[in-house]
């Protein structure tokens, strides 16, 4: 996909800013290489408001930030409005959640699979397993939301 860095980049570094995050998925969903203007409305859509405003504070924070961090860290190259995904650490695809069309998210799957057991541990009149289905529940309704947000 282009040049190898010896040095895998810190995937916290990536991970630390959904900005970044975004980045780094839509840079590989278009085979390492995209326009600033394209990444700028993608990363606006995934926020939820493509308005004047929101578009120019995404654009400015990554030409402020975001792209001269990642250059420096050996992710991307930025040259004339074109971004060059170089590489990407080997951990990071572990936190970025891929769904097919027609699959159910990990979190989605958690959050039946806690309904369930919550069911059951009401059936069973177990005051534990109703209680573990309720954190459960809890958690994958908060990874769900947090997960959907960036898709």
């Amino acid at each position: 996909m282009g040049l190898l860095i010896e040095e895998a980049p810190n995937s916290q570094m990536i991970l630390g800013n959904s900005r970044r995050t975004l980045m780094v998925r839509f840079l590989q969903e278009r085979e390492g290489s995209a326009e600033l203007r394209e990444l700028v409305d993608y990363i606006s859509e995934m926020e939820g408001s493509t308005d004047r405003k929101h578009r120019k504070s995404v654009y400015v924070s990554l030409l402020q930030t975001h792209i001269p961090r990642m250059e420096r860290e050996g992710v991307i190259r930025f040259k004339r409005g074109r971004l060059t995904l170089l590489q990407v650490p080997d951990d990071v695809t572990v936190y970025l959640e891929v769904v097919k069309r027609n699959d159910i998210s990990w979190s989605a799957f958690y959050v039946g699979t806690s309904i369930l057991f919550l069911v059951a541990g009401f059936y069973l009149a177990s005051f534990p397993l109703v209680v573990s289905s309720l954190v459960y529940l809890t958690m994958g309704l908060f990874h769900h939301a947090k997960v959907k947000k960036l898709l």
